[in-house]
């Protein structure tokens, strides 16, 4: 059957809970295919707040401030507007070229230049609290106030450093995803976090425009395959490639990211597109899919040994033989090194910022605490990019840990 836009919406973008379920139990819709291959539409609850929880901060506060990260390095930014004027846009093909906006985290030196870098503009953030339908509880000029802890043109770090890829999930930011580049930035990597453009609520671009979700009629009124936005979004990151750390690279501070090692991770279809990239670019050594059901079948080949990381919810819908059956058929394909995580009391929005706007501003969240939540997150993402590429032993990967109760190793 073909999914409706609500379904998408839930299974493929940042799971914010709805303003009808701040006083009880937040439900979502998420998409999966069954055992027989159909894809059904199930609802999936996210526990009400409890007395035990911590006090969320009232709507009246002030902006939330991300954590901080957790590596020796200070943290710079910068914003690339691209064009690839090779191919047309697949969503509005009368735009002539296909726009993506670019923020690259890095490694930076302690002390130096440098201004506090923005989380969003306004005008995105309104659309997105727009889209979820959670603008009566998070205002956007708040929102987009967000601290962050990385300042733009700041001095780079001395050395070069893997460079790991970054796509957030559908309809929603590359900004939703700005603690997990942060990190993976503070401990010694260059992070380019892609927002592709026509598939999110609200992005700007140059000359003051805003490119809104026109894919997101596009799954739902024309009957466009979701596939789609995976084969794109792999396009898109070879684009990005070409231009970071191709011939002639288009960031002044190109020269400080090791071509040799080069990896991608993305939450909810930013994740599955990570194996298409893979399957599609060499250049792309390693992978981790956050939450995301696949769209596509990998090749005969599988990715040709490269190391690739499952890490999604401990619900009925990503353990093995859940709903989604995707992860159970992709599994066998990845011939490389490979883990298969789920991390108990988390939902689909876990893998991104999303926890920590739940619960700054008070909506509905899982019994995990935002930052309990964020720090599993960046420590087995990192962990894995340190064993693949940079080569690092990682006992972390190596089986079940007390410090992370919550992560359960899965090998079907």
């Amino acid at each position: 059957m073909r999914p409706t836009r609500a379904a998408l919406a839930a299974l493929l973008a940042l799971a914010l809970a709805l303003p009808a379920a701040v006083t009880g139990s937040a439900a979502a819709t998420v998409m999966a295919p069954d055992s027989t291959g159909a894809v059904t539409d199930t609802v999936v609850r996210t526990p009400q707040r409890t007395a035990a929880d911590p006090v969320p901060a009232p709507r009246g506060a002030g902006p939330l401030r991300l954590p901080r990260p957790t590596g020796k390095y200070a943290v710079g930014r910068t914003v690339i507007p691209l064009a690839d004027r090779s191919r047309p846009d697949p969503w509005v093909p009368e735009a002539g070229a296909r726009e993506l906006m670019v923020t690259v985290h890095y490694p930076a030196a302690r002390t130096g230049s440098g201004g506090p870098a923005p989380y969003a503009t306004t005008e995105e953030t309104r659309l997105l609290v727009k889209g979820l339908g959670i603008g009566a509880l998070v205002p956007a000029e708040v929102l987009s106030a967000t601290g962050t802890h990385s300042r733009s043109g700041a001095r780079p770090a001395r050395g070069r450093y893997p460079l790991i890829v970054l796509s957030p999930g559908f309809s929603v930011s590359r900004y939703t995803l700005t603690s997990l580049a942060e990190d993976l930035a503070s401990r010694g990597y260059v992070v380019a976090s892609v927002d592709h453009a026509y598939e999110s609520y609200g992005i700007s671009v140059p000359g003051g425009r805003t490119l809104t979700c026109v894919a997101c009629a596009a799954l739902d009124e024309q009957g466009v395959p979701a596939h789609v936005v995976t084969t794109t979004r792999a396009a898109d990151v070879s684009f990005v490639l070409d231009r970071l750390i191709g011939g002639r690279p288009v960031w002044r501070h190109a020269d400080m990211i090791d071509k040799r090692r080069t990896g991608m991770a993305g939450h909810s279809i930013g994740g599955a597109s990570a194996a298409t990239a893979m399957a599609g670019d060499p250049r792309v050594s390693a992978g981790v899919n956050m939450d995301g059901a696949f769209w596509e079948d990998l090749p005969a080949t599988g990715l040709g040994g490269r190391p690739f990381m499952l890490l999604g919810t401990d619900d009925e819908v990503h353990r093995p033989g859940g709903r989604d059956r995707t992860w159970d058929t992709v599994w066998p394909a990845l011939d490389g090194w490979k883990r298969w995580l789920t991390v108990a009391g988390t939902e689909h929005g876990s893998f991104s910022d999303s926890p920590l706007v739940s619960e700054h501003f008070g909506l509905p969240r899982t019994p995990l605490s935002a930052r309990r939540t964020l720090a599993i997150t960046r420590d087995y993402v990192a962990a894995f990019f340190d064993r693949n590429p940079k080569g690092v032993p990682q006992p972390l990967l190596a089986g079940p840990a007390a410090a992370y109760p919550e992560v359960k190793f899965h090998n079907p």
